[in-house]
C-alpha cells in the first residue's frame, strides 16, 4: 500500500466519525433542512464584576498610570463597552450607568476652562475616582492571593474511608449443672416471699360510729377510753372510732377526763 493510499484511508476514517449524536444515532452529515437562527449563538469573552473592575481592566490593558487617567479616552472606551453589552442583550446593572454618568461629569469638569487660582483651590476631579480604583485594586489583589492558596475540594482532596464493620464473636459462659440448680432454688425461694392477697374495702361511717359511741355513753357515767374500741375491727375500725370521739369532743357532746398524767382516760357524755 502506497503512502497516498494510507493518507486517503485515514482521511476517510476521519470523515466517517460522527460529529453529533441525536437520540443515540450518529450524525455524520449536516441535514439539508437544518435552520440555524442568526442570533442562535453569541460569544461574550470579557466579563467584569462591576464598573470598577471594567475601568481597572481598561487602565491596565493600556499601561496607563492610575494617578494620571486620561478621562476622555477612558470614558470613550467605557461607553463602547456599555454599548456592546446593549448589543448582545445583556442586562445592564444600574451601577454601570452610574459610573458612566460619573465619568461624563469628570470629563465635562476637566474640559471646562478654569483659571489658575480656581485650579489651586479645587481638588482634581479625578481624585475620588482614583481613590476608589486604588482601593478596589488592593481588595482584588488580596482576593487573587487568597484564590491561589490550596483549597480543600479543589486542590486538596481529603480521603474518606469507612471503617470496616467489626463483628465480635460472643462467647457463651461455661455454667455447670450445679450452679443452674442453685440459681433455680434461689429464684423459688424469692418467689415464696411475694404472696398475692385480695384487699377488700370495708365501708365505715364516722357519723354512724359517733351515734354508736353516744349510745354506749347513755347512762351518764364514765366509760374507759379503751373500751370504746373493738380490736376485731382492725386498724380501720380503731381509726374511725378515734375520729368519731374527736368529732364528739369538738361538738361538745362528750368530755375526756384524766386524773393524773399517764393514767387512764375516761369518757363521759355531757349533760344537756
Amino acid at each position: 500500500m502506497s503512502a497516498v493510499e494510507t493518507v486517503d484511508s485515514q482521511a476517510d476514517a476521519q470523515q466517517e466519525l460522527p460529529f453529533a449524536l441525536v437520540y443515540g444515532r450518529a450524525v455524520t452529515e449536516m441535514p439539508l433542512d437544518l435552520y440555524i437562527p442568526p442570533d442562535a449563538l453569541e460569544v461574550f469573552l470579557e466579563a467584569f464584576e462591576g464598573p470598577l473592575d471594567l475601568l481597572l481592566y481598561l487602565i491596565r490593558k493600556q499601561n496607563i498610570d492610575i494617578l494620571d487617567i486620561p478621562v476622555a479616552e477612558i470614558t470613550r472606551q467605557y461607553m463602547g463597552y456599555v454599548e456592546l453589552m446593549k448589543s448582545v442583550r445583556l442586562e445592564l446593572a444600574a451601577e454601570y450607568l452610574v459610573m458612566a454618568a460619573m465619568l461624563a461629569e469628570i470629563k465635562s469638569r476637566m474640559l471646562l476652562p478654569r483659571s489658575a487660582e480656581v485650579e489651586e483651590e479645587e481638588d482634581d476631579p479625578r481624585a475620588e475616582l482614583i481613590r476608589r480604583l486604588q482601593e478596589y485594586e488592593r481588595f482584588k489583589s488580596a482576593a487573587e492571593g487568597l484564590d491561589t492558596l490550596p483549597r480543600v475540594g479543589r486542590d486538596v482532596l481529603v480521603p474518606k474511608l469507612d471503617a470496616p464493620e467489626a463483628r465480635a464473636r460472643r462467647l457463651l459462659p461455661e455454667v455447670s449443672l450445679e450452679e443452674v440448680l442453685m440459681s433455680m432454688a434461689e429464684v423459688l425461694r424469692r418467689g415464696d416471699l411475694f404472696e398475692s392477697h385480695q384487699v377488700s374495702r370495708e365501708q365505715l361511717s364516722t357519723r354512724e360510729r359517733m351515734s354508736d359511741v353516744l349510745e354506749r355513753l347513755k347512762g351518764g357515767g364514765f366509760v374507759p377510753f379503751v373500751e370504746l374500741f373493738t380490736a376485731e375491727e382492725g386498724r380501720l375500725g380503731v381509726v374511725v372510732t378515734f375520729m368519731a370521739i374527736l368529732e364528739l369532743v369538738k361538738e361538745s357532746l362528750v368530755e375526756l377526763v384524766q386524773n393524773e398524767p399517764f393514767t387512764a382516760i375516761h369518757v363521759r357524755a355531757r349533760a344537756e
